[in-house]
């Protein structure tokens, strides 16, 4: 399948390039292709728990060269979205669960500090080493008026055989505690793609979103209005969008399938 509209690509990473420490070599050819003629493109991920930097690094051992620059992830997404929403503060106060992408990502931004008591937002990102006590803290800071932002809105994550609980899982926990529903940066909300167009200079028209998740990729380009482009390498099957209502705009086998 070939398609020569498309000035750049925003491509998610798990599923479509590697899945867990396993390579999808056709996902790693599609990205040499692009990088070849010149193509843009952004890695597009919901995940936090990584730096950009280590990202890189496992895009490395998957064969793909890159940098820091075509790295995107609701982490950047964030920080455009506060500071926009607050224009006239040098320093926001911020409450955070999450990991070492979250963290070093959020307040290496001179705009934000870390604040357990009045913080102006909580923000709760996928974190391993959740704690009673981070959600308490969490649950007083929305019950005493502070915005409730989750970085993705999955409720599972798929790790070899099983399914892990994912951020939408710990966001759900504080929602049951506090009866505040979080305002979601990651995909498919589309408060990501737009500030990823904005960075890459696209417009939607001449972007495709390329992912192996309908739930999260394939309905941010929905959401968005944007094209869509599904491969069978990772979460979705056939079967499973053959009774959803939109369907991808393209859907191949896998990545070699697709012509730029």
């Amino acid at each position: 399948m070939k398609n020569n509209k498309y000035e750049g690509y925003l491509i998610d990473l798990d599923g479509t390039v590697y899945r867990g420490p396993k390579t999808i070599q056709t996902g790693v050819n599609f990205v040499h292709r692009l990088q070849e003629k010149d193509i843009e493109y952004l890695f597009l991920t919901n995940n936090t728990t990584r730096t950009r930097e280590m990202v890189v690094d496992k895009l490395k051992r998957h064969g793909i060269d890159t940098d820091v620059d075509h790295i995107y992830t609701p982490v950047l997404a964030t920080i455009s979205y506060l500071l926009e929403e607050n224009p006239d503060l040098d320093k926001i106060p911020v409450y955070i669960i999450g990991q070492v992408g979250l963290k070093e990502g959020m307040l290496s931004d001179e705009h934000f500090y870390l604040d357990e008591t009045h913080p102006k937002y909580v923000i709760v990102g996928m974190d391993t080493d959740l704690t009673y006590h981070k959600i308490r803290i969490a649950c007083r800071a929305i019950r005493n008026g502070a915005t409730f932002i989750g970085t993705n809105q999955d409720m599972n994550l798929p790790s070899g055989d099983e399914l892990l609980p994912g951020n939408g899982s710990q966001c759900a926990m504080i929602t049951a505690a506090t009866g505040v529903k979080p305002i979601f940066i990651g995909k498919p909300s589309s408060i990501i793609i737009n500030y990823a167009l904005e960075l890459m200079k696209l417009d939607k028209s001449r972007a495709l979103i390329v992912g192996d998740n309908y739930d999260t990729d394939i309905m941010a380009g929905i959401n968005c209005h944007m094209d869509t482009l599904l491969t069978l390498t990772g979460v979705s099957t056939v079967a499973q969008i053959e009774n959803k209502q939109t369907k991808p705009t393209y859907t191949v086998e896998n990545l070699d399938k697709w012509l730029v």
